[in-house]
């Protein structure tokens, strides 16, 4: 059944509005009718099934039929922070992202990041990915839309690992038969001595097209992020943080894993 996001001003206590593009989406596309029903959320604590009482291209008016429990959002809020990739890779990134469960989205500089940030473009791309996020977010039946936050300096990143419970920096020499450990292991050790329904916030961290540089490495575990591997393979940027977000949900049980 489609589903829409839309404002909390939007959704009463009897009706809900939907105006816009998600009006012109109902009507032009999903040829939405009075007596049709689908489901609204306002991204926080409500979602209902609604039944159109009238419809238009600009304005959709649908009464309440039933309240719905909001229960698809995974118990970890995991952060996707990914260097900014070239062209649309971070499209992709958020796309899928939001499908699969991803809390949040920080896109950050590198040393090797090889796109060229024009702050000029900053607003239409936020738009654009907001957007992407909200389509998904609906596709996937989320109870909200991933929040996605200005792009960050590397320092910037740096001191926000503190606002987390765990942070995991993806490096390719971790994932190297040779070298460290992977994310089964570091959320094993992080949950050494907790309840098991504990919420974490964790932070997944992961570089552009060229990695991360040894420097960037130290400094992350510095700043207290733990450092992973993904395998002994080389992952393309746009794929790490997709695998990355997928193995804590599965760890968190949420694909049946713990």
């Amino acid at each position: 059944m489609q589903r829409y996001f839309v404002a909390a001003e939007q959704f009463g206590d009897t009706e809900i509005r939907l105006v816009g593009e998600d009006a012109h989406h109902a009507v032009r596309v999903m040829r939405s009718r009075p007596g049709d029903k689908f489901i609204v959320s306002d991204g926080q604590s409500r979602t209902a099934l609604v039944e159109v009482i009238e419809a238009a291209p600009t304005l959709i008016i649908a009464e309440i039929v039933e309240m719905l429990s909001a229960d698809s959002e995974p118990k970890w809020a995991v952060t996707i922070a990914q260097s900014l990739p070239k062209g649309d890779k971070m499209e992709l990134v958020i796309q899928k992202g939001t499908e699969i469960g991803a809390f949040a989205f920080v896109p950050f500089q590198s040393e090797r990041m090889i796109v060229q940030y024009d702050a000029k473009k900053e607003a239409k791309r936020m738009d654009r990915w907001g957007k992407i996020a909200k389509e998904a977010a609906e596709q996937a039946h989320r109870s909200r839309i991933p929040a996605i936050e200005p792009l960050h300096s590397w320092r910037e990143l740096m001191k926000s690992i503190a606002n987390y419970d765990l942070a995991l920096f993806c490096y390719e020499r971790e994932g190297h038969q040779a070298h460290g450990r992977g994310i089964r292991a570091a959320v094993g050790a992080w949950f050494a001595g907790r309840t098991e329904d504990s919420h974490p916030r964790v932070l997944l961290i992961v570089g552009s097209e060229g990695g991360f540089t040894d420097r960037e490495a130290i400094e992350a575990e510095a700043a207290g992020a733990v450092l992973v591997g993904l395998g002994r393979r080389i992952l393309r940027t746009e794929t790490a943080g997709i695998v990355g977000l997928t193995c804590l949900l599965y760890e968190s049980g949420e694909m049946g894993g713990a």
